[in-house]
């Protein structure tokens, strides 16, 4: 995690992760550990507030992430990117392009998963 991120409320709602420094595109951001859940329990999570903040794992496990892992904001058109590195069970984030101090981090929920039907209204 790079020492100049930090959380503070987003105009999109709640909180979100930005930086203090420019980012040129291609930096990585921030690399994730993740807390690994079975698929009982990515169905017990539903039923509480982790439900917004867990990543889709491996087919129907769950993964929460450490660090700002779990707090970076969605975005149709975003900011960075995220790979989810199963070997090392961490979720790599990424600059897409150039993020300015002061900027909010966004990436897009539905990496890899097109389709995927959010839980909020975008704007």
């Amino acid at each position: 995690m790079l020492p100049h991120l930090y959380v503070a409320p987003s105009s999109r709602g709640g909180r979100g992760v930005f930086t203090a420094e420019e980012l040129p595109a291609g930096t990585i951001i921030e690399l994730a550990y993740v807390i690994l859940l079975s698929a009982d329990d990515r169905q017990a999570i539903h039923k509480t507030k982790l439900h917004d903040y867990y990543f889709q794992w491996d087919g129907d496990r769950a993964a929460i992430a450490l660090g700002y892992g779990s707090l970076y904001n969605h975005s149709e058109e975003p900011n960075a990117t995220f790979e989810l590195d199963y070997p090392f069970e961490m979720i790599r984030f990424t600059a897409l392009q150039d993020i300015a101090a002061g900027e909010e981090i966004t990436t897009n929920y539905r990496v890899g998963d097109a389709s995927m039907d959010l839980w909020f209204e975008t704007n």
